[in-house]
């Protein structure tokens, strides 16, 4: 079973990816990589990540999650955090990057 599932909407311009993993950290921060390279297209401007599954992320997990936000071009949208759980919003804001993320 694969960690991360993605949806592309060409007609919104938009990446839809959901993490399956109950832990986004250094052990699967190189295979979501992979997979979001080989997903990506020109056209995208909005990225939607559901972390509703993911109960814990380390600083390789936070990092893949800024490496997103900086594929976007300056006119995008800010990458979007959908169903994050409390242990990562913590984490999120801790860093601040509530001021980097939207997060939902």
């Amino acid at each position: 079973m694969s960690l991360f599932r993605f949806e592309h909407r060409p007609e919104r311009k938009e990446l839809n990816v959901h993490l399956t993993a109950r832990q986004f950290t250094a052990a699967t921060v190189p295979e979501f990589k992979i997979a979001l390279e080989q997903q990506w297209k020109a056209d995208i401007s909005r990225v939607v990540l559901d972390l509703s599954a993911v109960e814990f992320i380390d600083s390789s997990g936070v990092g893949a999650l800024l490496s997103v936000q900086k594929r976007l071009s300056l006119q995008s949208e800010p990458v979007t955090l959908k169903g994050a759980r409390p242990t990562v919003v913590s984490v999120l804001e801790l860093l601040r990057l509530q001021r980097v993320f939207k997060i939902e």
